[in-house]
């Protein structure tokens, strides 16, 4: 069978599947079971996919996932996050628009840790934007925000997402999570402008509040009882990869268990606590482990089938620069953005698309930050992006579409301009990774 017909096959079973309802872990596997009883010779081609699929779940670089994602449900159960949370909201005192600020910085440590911008949108929009409405701030102070901060969630290590990225590309993992620091930085350091210009543009879109004073003291007391050893837990996973102390799993264990031993000097760490944030993170786990399951599988038929060869060997022999093959991927991952969440997009795109930017000369840890930012504007891209009806759930009644789509605009413009400077400059991305060779 020819590459594209072998490809349409398989492609078309996928979108059946999932047409008709099954979720996409499932979906996929559908598709191999058929895919590989067709291509690989009935059931012991089947066999042999099955015993390749578990084979690439027993990889130690998965071990950080479920770790990450405990780290995050326990600092969301035990309150410690929320503890960080409302003391940099009283630190910054009467600052033009402070509770937007706050929500860029508590929301990226919500969407960090969770590893779900969908589920960090719902939760700071359901807590947040009622409370920033009943103080007068505009649609867009209040709203564009917490659609931001996914942008940075999604490579600020430590992210559970860049992890699965990581895995399913088959690209250093380490070096993934700490190529996102300085392009997050930066993202982050765009956001405060943006918001910083809203407030002198439109003044009355964040208004003024009487706030309770705190003095030096007291300021000097929430740092370093409610800020600093939140924030520890996540600099020091970082300074541990970038030294080669520790590998991710271990870094990711580490943190794990540096939350478990605030929650007990806080005493906040009660059996209920610890009871949900295992099952929380169980859940997760073992989606994120059958969609890797799925996604190694549809690898090797993709492989076996020809269609992967076939597809690169096509699409490199068009008379195109690299950079517009760049361009031409990150708009199918925009496309494919306004419908499909950020998991999935992956699960079809990383076959296809590593293959050819490793063609294509790209360095693949710079690819992958380029991925991943693409795959967070494309959630937030007016008019179907999923975390604009995300949105349109949890706010208060009365909020437009349209007030969702032209507060998410100028935070879309900002990650769209750091793409533009990482193709410009790639060091943003590379230059922390090459002190780890």
């Amino acid at each position: 069978m020819e590459w594209y017909l072998a490809l349409t096959f398989l492609l078309s079973m996928i979108i059946f599947f999932m047409g008709a309802g099954m979720p996409i872990a499932f979906a996929f596997l559908g598709a191999n079971v058929i895919g590989s009883w067709y291509f690989m010779g009935g059931e012991n081609g089947v066999t042999q996919l099955l015993n390749n699929g578990f084979g690439g779940l027993s990889k130690f670089s998965l071990v950080p996932i479920p770790l990450f994602l405990l780290m995050g449900e326990l600092f969301f159960q035990t309150g410690l996050g929320m503890k960080m949370f409302n003391a940099i909201d009283r630190l910054m005192g009467k600052v033009p628009g402070r509770l937007s600020y706050v929500t860029v910085v508590g929301g990226t440590a919500f969407s960090t840790l969770s590893g779900s911008s969908m589920g960090s949108t719902a939760l700071m929009g359901s807590l947040l934007v009622p409370e920033m409405e009943r103080r007068g701030y505009k649609k867009h102070m209040s709203i564009g925000p917490i659609l931001g901060t996914g942008g940075l969630a999604i490579i600020i290590p430590p992210s559970a997402l860049a992890v699965l990225l990581g895995t399913l590309a088959q690209v250093d993992i380490a070096k993934l999570l700490i190529a996102g620091i300085i392009p997050g930085l930066i993202l982050a350091s765009f956001y405060v402008l943006t918001i910083f210009i809203h407030t002198k543009l439109d003044p009355d879109a964040a208004p003024a509040y009487e706030v309770a004073a705190i003095s030096l003291l007291g300021k000097l007391k929430l740092i370093t009882t409610d800020v600093i050893p939140m924030i520890s837990v996540m600099v020091i996973i970082v300074i541990m990869m970038l030294t080669g102390f520790a590998t991710p799993s271990e870094s990711a264990a580490f943190g794990a268990l540096g939350v478990v031993i605030l929650g007990f000097i806080y005493r906040c760490m009660t059996w209920q606590a610890f009871k949900q944030s295992i099952i929380g993170a169980l859940k997760v786990t073992l989606m994120a482990y059958l969609i890797v399951f799925g996604s190694a599988t549809f690898s090797q038929l993709l492989a076996f089938s020809g269609a992967s060869s076939g597809l690169i060997y096509w699409a490199t022999s068009f008379d195109l620069t690299p950079i517009f093959m760049l361009l031409a991927m990150f708009g199918v991952l925009l496309l494919l953005g306004t419908f499909m969440e950020q998991i999935s997009i992956m699960m079809l795109t990383v076959p296809f698309f590593f293959p050819l930017a490793e063609t294509l000369g790209f360095d693949l840890v710079w690819f992958g930050i380029i991925m991943l930012l693409a795959l967070e504007i494309g959630f937030t891209t007016p008019p179907f992006g999923l975390l604009l009806f995300v949105m349109k759930g949890v706010a208060p009644p009365g909020t437009t579409m349209g007030e969702i789509y032209s507060a998410a605009m100028p935070f879309i413009f900002c990650s769209l301009f750091l793409v533009l400077l990482m193709i410009i400059f790639p060091s943003i991305a590379l230059w922390l990774p090459s002190f780890m060779n």
